[in-house]
């Protein structure tokens, strides 16, 4: 199992181009999938995953449910929340939620791929099995 991923969830793709732009030199590979619920099910394949997601009218109840309940869930994992700029007024209401990161501008990016970098630099390596860990130490 996966320990940590990039994972954004969102619809037209331009905050994973912005994001893949501010973290070039990082090499991480972003994951992306419009849909909440598969967003969640990437989640569940890579438990301490940093999760991005849009904000939007009509996933906006549905998101932050469960950005309520993403601490239980995935205890390790972290969400940050990107919003078109009508809806930044949301800031507040999503970092209640639990969102560890907000913004409204594709542009200012830089403090979220830090914190992305930093995240999953702490995420530990897959548990190996013994003949795993043998094979993984061998010279050759």
């Amino acid at each position: 199992m996966d320990q940590g991923r990039l994972i954004v969830c969102e619809r037209s793709g331009q905050w994973a181009a912005a994001l893949r732009r501010e973290l070039a030199d990082a090499g991480l590979q972003v994951w992306e999938t419009p849909l909440v619920a598969d967003a969640w099910q990437a989640l569940a394949a890579a438990p301490a995953a940093f999760l991005v997601v849009e904000l939007s009218p009509p996933i906006a109840e549905a998101l932050l449910g469960r950005m309520a309940w993403l601490a239980r869930d995935f205890p390790r994992a972290r969400v940050a929340v990107v919003a078109p700029r009508h809806l930044a007024a949301c800031e507040w209401l999503c970092r209640e939620a639990g969102a560890v990161h907000f913004t409204s501008s594709p542009r200012r990016l830089a403090a979220l791929a830090r914190m992305i970098v930093r995240h999953l630099a702490d995420v530990p390596p897959p548990q190996q099995t013994l003949v795993e860990r043998i094979w993984a130490t061998l010279p050759w």
